[in-house]
């Protein structure tokens, strides 16, 4: 895959930005910060909730300007390394490189709304029985799938024939 035919994934990431900006400012203009809704009995809930911290609420309870500014740099620092594999990756693969298009555009999203509101909103909630899965959004979303989908390729993605496989077989 060439340089040009990569950048084309670009879209993707945009649309992961776009719908997450999207769908948040919608959600902070109709509700306020704890709100709930109930949209299949005991399952799926929309909520309004704000997590200043990182993935399931770690670091949370630490309002600190410096934990802030350390997940914005770390944040940052993140997109910057999903950009340069974006670009410079030998995968082929359009599983391998949308995965990393959709990491790049949820990465973007939320560190968005850090830099907006201090604070990354989250709106789905999910429970299985007395399971509760933390708060998600679209942007956490899109990273569980491109991981899902960088894994994937890992683990059954086809690999390009070796010199040293193909002369075994002659």
């Amino acid at each position: 895959m060439t340089l040009p035919s990569r950048l084309r994934w670009l879209w993707l990431t945009l649309a992961v930005v776009l719908l997450d900006r999207a769908t948040k400012a919608w959600f902070e203009s109709q509700t306020t910060e704890g709100w709930r809704h109930e949209l299949i009995h005991n399952f799926i809930y929309l909520v309004h909730s704000r997590n200043p911290g990182l993935a399931f609420g770690i670091l949370s309870d630490s309002a600190s300007t410096a934990t802030r500014i350390i997940l914005i740099l770390g944040s940052i620092a993140i997109i910057a390394a999903l950009a340069w594999l974006l670009v410079t990756s030998r995968s082929s693969n359009a599983m391998a490189i949308a995965g990393l298009a959709l990491l790049l555009g949820g990465a973007t999203g939320n560190v968005t709304d850090r830099l907006v509101h201090g604070a990354v909103t989250d709106f789905f909630e999910v429970w299985f029985g007395t399971y509760h899965y933390p708060a998600f959004n679209v942007a956490d979303s899109a990273i569980t799938i491109g991981a899902a989908l960088i894994l994937l390729d890992i683990l059954f993605g086809r690999r390009p024939e070796t010199l040293h496989s193909s002369s075994r077989s002659s």
